[in-house]
């Protein structure tokens, strides 16, 4: 098995970066660590693809493969099972709109917010009334999320938004509100985990969604009216990707599925999910999380039984008694903590059984680049992804071409350098 480095000149700083030129469209909304747009172009350019070619993102989350392979002249398709993620990706692979008329709703919708901001509605006691949240809504964000006074800015700003509903804009309208809603209106941090920042006791709420919908304008205006390729965006789960394609065939495949990293992705996009109405109650999000790839033990559920597919394959369950033998050494004994074996088993089994089920999918030769991230926080056991993701493929007769060294990380919890790569695999269309 050869492993490479896609760029060994580069520190991971240079690797990381966004170039100017690739702010456009993908800066309307994106994770932060996401790989970059230029790992995407790459790929394209080896596995020569074009305008007759399909391209699959099983994971799609925030669009950056999708992006570029319109982008590129390519048709592709999106898979992906967090709702506000699938929003963002299909918003940001449509660029058909009549760009000025947009702004003139743009500018309507900035005054009229302005103008409710500026009513001061008091209470009896001569306390201004200040809009919220709803308790189930409250529930399900992250305590501190976003301070008073920006919240209820943000709230009237969303009423003003909802009455242009009936327009096609409404789509980039929204989607602009929750990329300031995050960035610039919110207390929240993102390290590679998200968390609670700097207070912030008030924002520019309508001015900084102005700026980022202006940003959305401008891009647009630049793409201008060509005949892009068709951009697919389908809110489904990556496990169960036979029937959600229903017969049609892809040529290559390029995405990054969750790293079994015990991070909730969930949590990454839930103030605008809860403000925009795409989770509204503990239920809603139970009911997401059962469509996602189990990477931690806060989306694990009774009936999950995923780990059947890798139930022989000895190296996932050697690392899986390591970790249950490491947690009895160290008496820990929280229900979370006893997880950690099961939502290995879990993960890689969701692996398999995604691998399994996109055979029936692939044309024959296509060519497949997974971006995945080794781990070692559970309980200090080293987790090599690359590796055990490339020999579930092999197993199941993909044919492993190389494995590229994409960057490295600095685990804080082990004081260790952990790899993030590709596994580059082929279909031969045999053993399906």
């Amino acid at each position: 098995m050869d492993t490479v480095s896609i760029e060994p000149r580069y520190r991971n700083s240079v690797i990381n970066k966004i170039n100017s030129s690739d702010k456009e469209i993908h800066d309307w909304y994106r994770f932060v660590l996401s790989y970059p747009p230029h790992i995407v172009r790459k790929y394209i350019k080896e596995f020569n693809l074009n305008s007759e070619d399909i391209l699959l993102d099983p994971f799609c989350g925030t669009g950056t493969t999708i992006v570029e392979a319109k982008l590129n002249n390519i048709p592709s398709i999106g898979i992906e099972a967090n709702g506000f993620a699938h929003f963002a990706s299909s918003v940001k692979t449509s660029w058909d709109v009549d760009v000025d008329q947009m702004k003139c709703y743009v500018d309507k919708i900035k005054n009229s917010a302005n103008k409710e901001i500026s009513k001061v509605d008091v209470d009896t006691s001569g306390k201004q009334v200040l809009k919220s949240l709803k308790p189930d809504q409250e529930k399900i964000i992250l305590k501190n999320s976003i301070s008073a006074i920006p919240l209820h800015k943000s709230i009237i700003l969303l009423e003003e938004i909802e009455k242009y509903k009936h327009t096609k804009f409404y789509i980039y309208f929204k989607l602009a509100y929750g990329t300031a809603l995050v960035y610039k209106n919110s207390n929240l941090r993102f390290g590679p985990e998200v968390g609670i920042g700097k207070i912030k006791t008030d924002a520019d709420v309508v001015n900084n969604w102005y700026q980022q919908i202006t940003n959305i304008c401008n891009d647009l205006k630049i793409l201008g009216k060509h005949n892009y390729p068709s951009a697919e965006v389908i809110l489904s789960d990556a496990r169960d990707i036979k029937r959600v394609l229903n017969g049609r065939k892809v040529t290559a495949v390029i995405t990054s599925p969750p790293y079994p990293n015990e991070k909730d992705y969930t949590r990454t996009t839930r103030l605008e999910s809860v403000l925009l109405g795409f989770i509204n109650n503990r239920e809603e999000l139970r009911s997401m999380k059962k469509t996602l790839l189990r990477s931690n033990t806060k989306g694990v559920y009774k009936d999950d039984s995923d780990d059947q597919f890798v139930a022989d394959f000895s190296e996932i369950q050697n690392i899986a008694e390591e970790i249950e033998s490491k947690r009895i050494e160290l008496g820990k004994t929280s229900g979370f903590e006893k997880l950690y074996a099961k939502v290995t088993k879990l993960y890689f089994g969701g692996i398999a059984r995604h691998l399994k089920e996109l055979r029936g999918v692939l044309a024959p030769n296509a060519y497949l680049a997974y971006v995945v991230g080794d781990q070692a926080s559970f309980l200090r056991v080293m987790i090599p992804t690359g590796k055990i993701l490339a020999d579930i493929a092999q197993s199941l007769g993909y044919e492993l071409i190389r494995i590229d060294l994409f960057r490295t990380r600095f685990s804080t919890t082990t004081k260790s350098v952990l790899n993030e790569e590709v596994v580059i695999l082929k279909w031969n269309g045999f053993n399906q």
